[in-house]
């Protein structure tokens, strides 16, 4: 099997992160801030382990502005819909994921916001964010890296910019997270949202919304904490308020773990080799027939002519190729890039892919495209 579905999840995850979630599992057991006893107390001592590492390689504030989540939708969710205020005007940009659009598009059908999207392919985003700013624009959120093409937004001047002008930022870091530098205290980020499961190379389940300075906003999810049992309202303090019941613990173990792989081998290292192998792979596609290539920047996109990306796929499949076709729960993105009314097949590597697997996967589809 070659597995280049990497920007859907991280495929296989390293050995100590399995190590760790069978140990979570088979020896820690407590549930955290829920028990009378040592095996609860390992539990929160593990889970605060995770919030450091995640606050030191994001440049949190605090440990304390870690709050988990069971992904970056949920976080993305907890995070726009805690800045939100009615009348409120947001941006978004056009490569966003569904996990940024359908909140924002939610709240804009409810009447509470009003919504514009910015040109996230524009020579000068910038100046494109300034053409788009209102006099009531509150918050701007949008993806640091595209799961569909790759591109990637300058962050820092976005966050700068915005800064300067009290607009609130929220991050989409699930394709960024572990690859790319990102830095909320020096990008002037509000909430950064990441997955456990991709660039951090831990195992699904868990994710995080990593808080800048003075986070603070309504609550998505009301319920226990496990400390002030008595007061009917969550607590008004990172991270207990916006997190309402048992956590993963043996996701967060696991995650603690991945973040230990990803600093060992360095993300800057695991980003060049997959850039390594994306161009490799897309200097073989150009020199096929019938194909046409969208994006081979991080990410390769393509379609092969008169062929929906499905079928390519099923195809694919059975050669033991694992790719995904269709949309990418990212619309927007497709649309600005024309892909046509199937979408169109996405190849992401990871760094556990091998130039072999490039050449193995390009002479199947070679294969497979003189077939059709």
């Amino acid at each position: 099997m070659i597995y280049f579905d990497n920007a859907a999840t991280t495929f296989p995850k390293p050995g100590g992160v399995i190590s760790a979630v069978n140990y979570a599992l088979g020896t820690i057991g407590g549930n955290p801030g829920r028990g009378s006893h040592k095996m609860s107390e390992r539990s929160s001592s593990k889970i605060y382990e995770c919030r450091e590492a995640l606050s030191e390689f994001f440049g949190a504030p605090g440990e304390d502005n870690v709050v988990f989540t069971l992904n970056t939708t949920y976080a993305l969710n907890t995070a726009i819909k805690a800045l939100a205020r009615r009348g409120d005007h947001i941006l978004i940009s056009s490569m966003e994921h569904n996990s940024v659009y359908r909140p924002v598009k939610a709240l804009a059908d409810r009447g509470m916001i009003s919504f514009t999207v910015f040109d996230a392919f524009a020579p000068d985003v910038i100046a494109e964010i300034a053409r788009k700013l209102r006099q009531n624009t509150s918050l701007l959120v949008c993806a640091h890296a595209s799961n569909v093409c790759g591109r990637v937004l300058p962050i820092g001047d976005i966050g700068a910019f915005l800064r300067k002008r009290g607009v609130k930022f929220i991050v989409d870091g699930a394709q960024s997270a572990g690859k790319y530098p990102v830095n909320v205290k020096d990008d002037h980020i509000d909430a950064l949202c990441v997955p456990g499961h991709k660039g951090l190379y831990g195992p699904m389940g868990c994710g995080a919304m990593i808080c800048g300075e003075g986070f603070s906003g309504d609550t998505v999810i009301e319920g226990g904490g496990g400390i002030n049992s008595l007061d009917e309202h969550m607590p008004d303090f990172l991270p207990e308020r916006f997190e309402a019941g048992t956590l993963p613990t043996p996701a967060i173990v696991g995650l603690s773990e991945g973040i230990r792989f990803v600093r060992s081998i360095g993300a800057d290292s695991i980003r060049e080799h997959e850039e390594r192998l994306c161009r490799e792979c897309a200097v073989r596609l150009r020199e096929m027939d019938r194909i046409k290539l969208y994006s081979e920047s991080g990410v390769i996109l393509f379609n092969v002519e008169n062929v929906p990306s499905p079928h390519v796929c099923k195809i694919l499949d059975r050669e033991g190729i694992c790719v995904r076709g269709g949309f990418h729960c990212a619309p927007l993105a497709h649309r600005a890039l024309g892909t046509g009314d199937n979408g169109a097949i996405r190849v992401s590597f990871g760094y556990f892919n091998s130039r072999n697997e490039v050449i193995r996967f390009c002479d199947l589809l070679s294969k497979a495209v003189s077939e059709i």
